[in-house]
């Protein structure tokens, strides 16, 4: 049977969306992004085909054939397989990411005091791109110098959305510093939100439910009538989304081997 859940079809479309290629096979979908060749949920395979997700040692010579010099492995699968023990065979590792949808935009909550909202534009971007690079160094992710290469290709197709309109991308200012942001993308009529990250010390103010609802009314003013959000299951802030309205719908189900120099987690989405 195949099946995409709603997840994976909005990440697909977003990547479409930038630049990526994506190229529909009978079993499963392969993307490939040129812009950004570390981007590893950009250079992935997808397995569409429930009856094919525990052949391990069939998807990682099909990922590595289509990506011979990635140092990664990055399989979305159609549901969690029944026999874990092939991929961890290949030292690949089953993840599982949560998957929230609504049919109304988030409920608009006060900005909380002390912070200045609005959309990112000019320099703010590089705000942006200085955040992602110190929270990689913070947790040790990432070798240091392809994930700062990575961060500023994803930001620049991001920007190329909001340029195009067809996504926003907002921040929360103290004293000028970019303290929280979130993106949301119209996928044609499903509102994806994107990056959603709020900095330690400003955890708990209400940050996120407001720039939730600001992000979520520019989608719902473009005519969008379902919004989506992707966490890790372990995530916290999940218990934000749940208050703000959203529900859980099929979850997203990965197989990730990180690269050798990589101590931490998968890409952000």
């Amino acid at each position: 049977m195949r099946t995409r859940s709603l997840g994976w079809a909005t990440d697909l479309a977003v990547l479409e969306l930038t630049g990526s290629i994506v190229e529909e096979r009978q079993d499963h979908v392969l993307v490939r992004t040129p812009a950004n060749p570390d981007f590893h949920w950009g250079n992935c395979l997808l397995v569409t085909d429930e009856q094919a997700v525990d052949d391990a040692d069939r998807w990682v010579a099909a990922f590595e054939s289509a990506f011979p010099d990635a140092d990664w492995v990055a399989v979305g699968l159609a549901r969690m397989p029944a026999d874990r023990t092939g991929w961890g065979r290949h030292g690949v590792q089953l993840e599982v990411d949560d998957v929230l949808a609504a049919a109304e935009p988030p409920r608009r909550t006060a900005p909380p005091t002390g912070y200045v909202v609005r959309e990112l534009a000019g320099l703010d971007w590089e705000q942006f791109v200085a955040r992602d690079v110190a929270v990689n160094a913070e947790g040790l992710r990432y070798e240091e110098v392809a994930h700062e290469r990575f961060a500023r290709a994803r930001i620049a197709s991001q920007r190329a959305l909001v340029a195009r309109g067809a996504a926003r991308f907002v921040g929360a200012f103290a004293d000028g510093r970019l303290v929280a942001e979130l993106g949301i993308v119209d996928c044609g009529g499903t509102a994806r939100y994107q990056t959603v990250a709020t900095a330690p010390e400003h955890r708990g103010t209400g940050l996120a439910s407001h720039l939730l609802g600001v992000a979520g009314a520019w989608a719902a003013a473009r005519g969008c009538t379902q919004w989506v959000i992707v966490t890790e299951a372990t995530n916290p802030a999940g218990r934000v989304y749940r208050r703000a309205g959203f529900e859980p719908v099929a979850p997203i189900v990965q197989a990730y081997r990180m690269p050798p120099r990589a101590v931490g987690l998968a890409c952000p989405r």
